[in-house]
């Protein structure tokens, strides 16, 4: 599990990102459910996550941050990353953020992908 937490700070909104292997629905489940073992992460508002299956199986969930999940699937069907679940975290601030919460999912993705790739050795397919 790889975990980047301070990602993002607006208006007393936080952000943080996570991933680590996943193939099916079961498996992001349980990643997430390893995630909440912490406590920080289990009082979070909101832990969107989304995962793309090896035969191309679209997997998301918003966790009440509606849009959030499928901002993170389209990134890694870009990314052409598959089996690996991504979870955009946010601790609401008492602000609401309007379109900027879905800029800031994005950049939470990208700092993500930006800082794990190397790391993995995946290969984009942007490349």
């Amino acid at each position: 599990m790889k975990q980047f937490e301070g990602v993002i700070s607006d208006r007393g909104s936080k952000y943080a990102v996570s991933g680590g292997p996943a193939a099916s629905r079961e498996a992001a489940q349980a990643f997430l459910k390893e995630l909440k073992r912490s406590k920080k992460y289990a009082k979070a508002t909101h832990n969107s996550w989304a995962v793309v299956s090896s035969d191309g199986t679209p997997l998301k969930n918003d966790d009440g941050e509606g849009g959030a999940g499928q901002i993170i699937l389209q990134m890694l069907e870009r990314e052409g990353l598959t089996d690996h679940v991504i979870v955009v975290t946010r601790w609401y601030g008492g602000k609401h953020l309007g379109g900027d919460r879905f800029r800031h999912v994005q950049d939470c993705v990208r700092h993500y992908l930006d800082h794990s790739q190397e790391a993995a050795g995946w290969s984009s397919s942007t490349d």
